[in-house]
């Protein structure tokens, strides 16, 4: 692989391996249900769960129809199916072994306007025509990349997309030293302390498929407007983040990280920036040689 260092192809084989694994045992009978209740899913998701909240901000569900999307990372491909159901002409790239055989079944099972394409590997080894996407869409994507890695994917989503073109994705905001130490310090899942544990942690961090890099808005600012005429950043998780260490039922966490979510756009931006869990990358109207 030429196109990247070698770093970033070690930090691929990295992620296939991690994700091989967690995309193994998808449940389709479960995907397939949320499709037949869209409606209700997403009304539900757009609302509570960040992740969806930031994808489909901007009315984002309302203006897919008929569009040609490309999803990378995929990964277990409810949003490439969501995306589908609505009406978008999606293709789904990942390189999980396992993503490829999720699409299939979501094919067979369930009767899209336009059958979901899946495109397996690295983004960058694949010949797509340029000038040819309406919207490249990446949930949790771009972090998992070298920051070689990452320039080189962001080159090429500036040639395949249409001079009126949008790329967008929902990332971890870090621009706060103080917040991200203090968020390792707190244990999550199998997560050990930083702070408390820091052999463990260490241990932690080797089979980590994350590689260390910027995750700054000013990072994603700046590559976007290196290669597009407009580059949008919305922060949020600034209250939501905390739901995670509070001692509530399921049902009142989800009320809670709604209400969280709609609190925090009220206060002041340089506030909501500063205190960010995550953030919704906008880039659009590519500056591409391939639009000349």
């Amino acid at each position: 692989m030429k196109e990247v260092k070698a770093e970033s192809v070690d930090n691929i084989s990295k992620n296939k391996d991690f994700y091989n694994k967690r995309y193994k045992d998808v449940n389709i009978e479960g995907l397939i249900y949320t499709l037949n209740n869209l409606d209700a899913f997403l009304a539900d998701a757009t609302t509570t769960d960040i992740s969806w909240v930031g994808m489909y901000v901007n009315n984002f569900k309302e203006t897919i129809k008929g569009k040609k999307v490309l999803e990378l990372g995929c990964g277990n491909c409810a949003n490439a199916a969501v995306m589908a159901a609505l009406g978008a002409e999606v293709i789904a790239n990942d390189i999980s072994d396992y993503s490829g055989d999720i699409i299939e079944a979501l094919n067979l099972k369930f009767k899209f306007e336009h059958k979901i394409v899946f495109k397996k590997g690295d983004f960058i080894t694949h010949d797509i025509p340029n000038d040819s996407l309406d919207i490249v869409i990446g949930k949790a994507f771009l972090h998992h990349l070298t920051l070689d890695h990452e320039k080189a994917v962001l080159k090429k989503i500036s040639d395949v997309l249409k001079k009126d073109g949008e790329a967008r994705f929902f990332e971890p905001a870090v621009n706060s030293k103080f917040l991200d130490e203090l968020r390792w310090a707190v244990p999550m899942n199998s997560r050990p302390s930083k702070l408390f544990n820091p052999k463990r942690f260490k241990a932690w961090e080797a089979s980590d498929p994350h590689p260390h890099r910027d995750n700054s808005s000013k990072h994603f600012r700046t590559q976007g407007n290196q290669l597009f005429n407009a580059t949008e950043i919305i922060p949020m998780g600034m209250l939501e983040r905390f739901y995670r260490i509070l001692p509530f039922p399921t049902k009142t966490l989800r009320r809670y990280r709604r209400v969280a979510l709609r609190l925090e756009k009220y206060t002041p931006s340089f506030i909501q920036l500063l205190g960010a869990r995550s953030q919704t990358i906008i880039f659009k109207s590519p500056k591409s040689n391939a639009h000349v």
